[in-house]
């Protein structure tokens, strides 16, 4: 085993492998950025090299400054975690070339495999299903209809060395594929530099479902069952679990006995993951293969046993597999939310800043460690609180994981688990998270890559998020105002006959748009129980619950809840499975008083072009006094390897530039006035 290893990568990965080095007695040294200064990877790995300027660009995607770094800290070898440099065939082979040991496949292996016209080629060699489709680069749109009349619309037209929704159409007719062939051509020419294009069948309410293999140098090759990909908004997952809630015994051996067909043929040594699309008819076909750790593995973990960064370290280190596939076990349910730093209320624009709040529920369950028996929760993240969100690198925060007895078991711990995952200071995609959790064609495994797409078709809002009892919510802003005029009550001092009193009836006066607040009667009786009776339903919340911070947790009527509550002025804001509100409890008479109060109307910024999220403005493409058209492009801001470009929403004329190039802008900051 090595004595030392370099994690060419950040966040949450980097921890990751850090701990599975440090249960193996292995010295770490981490790598980082200008803004990743005091990472919290930095901070846990036994040495850390500074390697450059914020853009990954600049650092983190720099071979040189990797190589170096190994050769003046002494690393006898380096694991690229994923993204970045981690499957960049050159990079790993001048790892190799230096004597330095990859901890991933050969480069041979990620040659192979990282072209998506020469791996499919290679699969079918290998007698791996593929879908039927024309594996040559195409030279002209006439051509591209030609052989989609040939295969059968809907086809799919992708680039070669396309990614994450970049390159790729479906097309459903002739002018679908003239049109979409060049948009992909031209697309991926300016994203890859290589305007290759292949067309294939198009598979309709596909499933993603990928297996994981692994193998070693000895030849040997086995796979960990699959993952259920499926959960999907613009082709990035959102959810995964293991095993799939879709496919059968006899699939699941037949796409694991092809996913290890594929690895043996290019001779695949470390962990990687064969992709596949799945039919309803549960025919499936290979997609690709990803020659790394997958962000996802945690699920395969759970429901193994198996620490997959470990088995990467040994097969590395030139060991062979400790097991074969007889001995591999799948136990429970294992599910992973992808917790990002973006706003879902706002089409899910990017939310950096700092994390003001970060307390994630309680972990029964660790990466690296053995898996408690009845499953747990697991918090993988790169994040600490008052740390920062930094606008150069991907979204995520965490990855949520749940380990049940089964799939119903897995969903009820992640719901409880989500509503204890407190986040300040920036949005957060939790809420979204709920809702899908929440919906009953997820819950009946009913589902297909287009899932959200087909149902948050038109973005996500407040009131898509279901509550099964909404009354629950106002029980507990009422059952927390109890507690704050108990509080009060029993301050000493209080002059006599002017004390505080506690009645016992309420409203409950809930925030609404525009002033419009909805207002609902509330009696709260204080027993060995609070009792707060809304309507026609009793809600009896045990005294002793833990109160005092924003995660609450306690019983009501009898059974446990997990929720968030927190005071912002005279508001109690409570939220629980993904819904929120925000509410005033009060006598009756003031809210009668509270009826009639003017409402005061936010301020009129149409005038202002608004930025819609925190980012650095790379352009601003009008000056003052400049006519503009509606559609024109006024200025772009970047922020997590996502551009926006701002148009005009109408014909006017600019006033003041009220923002410079290259100032980072706050979200709903001024950028410029309309005349």
């Amino acid at each position: 085993m090595f004595k030392k290893i370099l994690i060419a990568n950040r966040g949450e990965i980097a921890c990751r492998v850090i701990q599975t080095a440090k249960k193996l007695g292995v010295q770490t040294v981490a790598v980082y950025s200008e803004a990743d200064r005091d990472a919290r990877h930095v901070e846990l790995a036994d040495e850390a090299v500074f390697i450059g300027a914020a853009p990954s660009r600049e650092s983190y995607l720099v071979a040189d400054k990797i190589i170096a770094a190994c050769k003046a800290t002494g690393a006898e070898a380096v694991h690229p975690g994923y993204g970045f440099l981690s499957e960049n065939e050159d990079f790993a082979r001048r790892v190799e070339e230096e004597g330095i040991v990859f901890i991933g496949p050969k480069h041979h292996s990620i040659a192979a495999m990282g072209d998506k016209i020469a791996s499919k080629k290679l699969a079918k060699e290998a007698n791996v299903s593929t879908i039927p489709g024309w594996n040559e680069a195409i030279e002209t749109p006439e051509a591209a209809v030609q052989i989609a009349q040939g295969i059968g619309y809907p086809v799919m037209i992708k680039a070669s060395a396309g990614g994450g929704g970049k390159g790729l159409r479906v097309a459903y007719s002739d002018k679908e594929a003239f049109d979409g062939f060049s948009s992909c051509r031209n697309e991926a020419r300016n994203s890859f530099g290589d305007d290759r294009v292949f067309i294939e069948k198009f598979v309709e309410e596909p499933r993603h479902i990928e297996i994981q293999v692994l193998g070693d140098a000895h030849g040997n090759v086995v796979y960990l069952h699959e993952r259920e990909c499926s959960i999907q908004r613009r082709h990035q997952k959102v959810i995964e679990e293991a095993p799939s809630p879709f496919i059968s015994d006899a699939t699941r051996r037949a796409m694991g006995a092809q996913a290890v067909a594929l690895a043996r043929a290019v001779q695949y040594q470390s962990a990687g993951t064969v992709e596949f699309v799945v039919g309803r008819d549960q025919s499936f076909y290979f997609l690709e293969m990803n020659t790394r750790l997958q962000v996802e593995h945690p699920v395969t973990e759970s429901i193994t046993g198996i620490d997959l960064v470990e088995m990467m370290l040994r097969v590395a280190a030139g060991e062979p597999l400790p097991f074969t596939q007889e001995q591999i076990p799948r136990r429970g349910w294992a599910i992973e939310c992808r917790i990002n730093a973006e706003d879902p209320f706002r089409n899910f624009l990017p939310s950096t800043g700092r994390l003001v709040r970060y307390q994630p529920p309680p972990q029964t369950m660790h990466a690296a460690a053995p898996v408690p028996q009845g499953g747990g929760v697991r918090v993988d993240t790169g994040v600490a609180e008052g740390g920062e969100i930094p606008m150069y690198y991907d979204s995520m925060i965490a990855k949520l994981i749940v380990h049940g007895l089964d799939r119903d078991d897995a969903i009820a711990k992640m719901r409880e688990a989500l509503n204890g995952f407190v986040i300040r200071g920036i949005s957060s995609n939790i809420p979204f998270q709920a809702a899908l959790l929440a919906h009953p064609k997820f819950v009946r495994g009913d589902f297909n890559t287009g899932f959200i797409a087909e149902h948050y078709g038109r973005g996500f809002r407040a009131e898509d998020v279901p509550h099964d009892d909404p009354d629950f919510l106002v029980a507990l802003a009422a059952a927390a105002y109890r507690r704050y005029r108990e509080r009060a009550a029993g301050i000493t001092g209080q002059l006599a006959g002017h004390g505080v009193v506690i009645g016992d009836d309420f409203v409950c006066v809930l925030k609404g748009e525009g002033g419009a607040h909805v207002h609902v009667p509330v009696r709260v009786q204080a027993g060995s129980a609070l009792v707060i009776t809304v309507g026609d339903k009793r809600y009896a919340v045990a005294k002793d619950w833990h109160f005092g911070g924003i995660r609450a947790t306690g019983q009501c009527n009898g059974r446990p809840f997990t929720a968030q509550i927190e005071r912002q002025g005279l508001w109690i804001r409570v939220a629980h499975d993904g819904r929120a509100v925000e509410a005033q409890v009060m006598s009756a008479r003031a809210a009668e008083l509270l009826r009639v109060m003017p409402f005061k109307a936010p301020a009129d910024m149409s005038k202002f072009l608004l930025s819609p999220m925190p980012g650095l403005l790379v352009d601003l493409a009008v000056q003052p006094g400049q006519k503009v058209l509606a559609g024109e492009r006024l200025a772009v801001i970047e922020a997590m390897k996502m551009e926006n470009i701002l148009t005009a929403t109408q014909d006017g004329t600019v006033g003041e530039l009220l923002a410079k190039k290259g100032e980072s802008l706050a979200v709903d900051q001024p950028i410029l006035s309309f005349a």
